[in-house]
């Protein structure tokens, strides 16, 4: 098991700000996304001092993600070359329910309003076992390695859940914040939140890979 994460969730997208599902499809961050990630690149910087180096960024490789790293590294003062890709951290898969309107889906399905986990019901989805599995492997291989992870709203809720050994109903119970990152230390998580409202708007994720 990992000693010592940070753990992201990438910034703000188009999908999140029209309420709808995203899982494995993806939409481009919004500016106010980009602001996100930028802020928590930031943050992290401001934590870790002269000690950056010692980090490994790993991102799941989904367009939102790759967007959200490079921020984050820009951020940090690196360059979004040192990131690494792994699809084991990418979002869990709402196989037919992608692009659909989550209101909308709790009209047909309107149980669902009374419970956190209905993200696991979509058809042709991926189910918590598959996700746990690929994310202990993925942790298993990490040994003591030092990690910064860009990664999603119920992927991330699923990891913080197996690093803390929370119940099943302890895992939906967590946040999905896009303003703020979790940092992971021997047992322990800590909740760093970031403001991106006093950023500069015009971060642009083209002029930041483009000078990568």
């Amino acid at each position: 098991m990992a000693a010592e994460l940070f753990i992201l969730r990438h910034g703000q997208t188009v999908f999140n700000a029209e309420r709808r599902l995203q899982g494995q499809c993806n939409s481009p961050l919004t500016p106010l996304g980009e602001r996100q990630a930028y802020a928590m690149g930031r943050a992290i910087a401001q934590q870790l001092g002269h000690n950056v180096q010692d980090w490994q960024i790993v991102s799941s490789p989904l367009g939102r993600t790759r967007q959200t790293s490079a921020l984050v590294c820009h951020g940090m003062g690196l360059a979004a070359a040192q990131v690494k890709y792994d699809a084991r951290v990418q979002e869990v898969g709402l196989g037919d329910w992608e692009h659909g309107q989550i209101e909308q889906l709790l009209q047909q399905y309107p149980q669902f309003k009374t419970r956190n986990d209905w993200y696991l019901d979509a058809p042709n989805g991926e189910r918590l076992p598959q996700v746990q599995a690929r994310l202990a492997q993925w942790l298993a291989e990490l040994g003591e390695q030092k990690t910064i992870v860009v990664s999603h709203g119920l992927t991330g809720m699923i990891l913080r859940a197996m690093l803390l050994q929370l119940s099943y109903e302890q895992i939906w119970l967590q946040e999905r914040p896009q303003d703020a990152l979790f940092h992971y230390r021997n047992g322990d998580l800590s909740k760093i939140a970031v403001d991106p409202a006093d950023l500069q708007p015009t971060i642009s994720v083209a002029g930041v890979l483009a000078n990568g």
